[in-house]
């Protein structure tokens, strides 16, 4: 017994296999370029009312904290802690989402593991 391809894919023959890899080397190097352009993109997230921001770069690394005085409390460095995470862990969530959303576009929604 023999195996047959669908019919969409026994007509078409090499010509289209060249063209859907043409295709897939564009789109990842579209991907690159886009990766390349978020990494150097700035996230910025306050808490507190603005008393902390955190500003973060598509690569996810801390570029700037800004902690207004008033906060600084040295009875409850605890606040002043979970502040500065949330505001951390905020811009994080943006940089992810905006490099999942713009990586998407590209991609078409399809789920590329080790792409991001």
């Amino acid at each position: 017994m023999k195996a047959r391809l669908p019919q969409e894919y026994s007509n078409k023959g090499p010509g289209n296999m060249q063209s859907m890899l043409k295709q897939v080397q564009k789109m990842q190097e579209d991907m690159a370029v886009l990766q390349a352009e978020l990494d150097e993109r700035e996230y910025s997230a306050s808490s507190g009312g603005g008393a902390v921001t955190a500003t973060v770069d598509g690569k996810h690394k801390i570029t700037k904290l800004d902690i207004k005085p008033e906060v600084v409390d040295p009875e409850d460095v605890e606040m002043l802690a979970d502040l500065i995470m949330a505001a951390v862990n905020e811009a994080v969530r943006q940089a992810v989402e905006t490099s999942e959303a713009e990586m998407s576009k590209i991609s078409g929604g399809l789920s590329m593991p080790g792409i991001l």
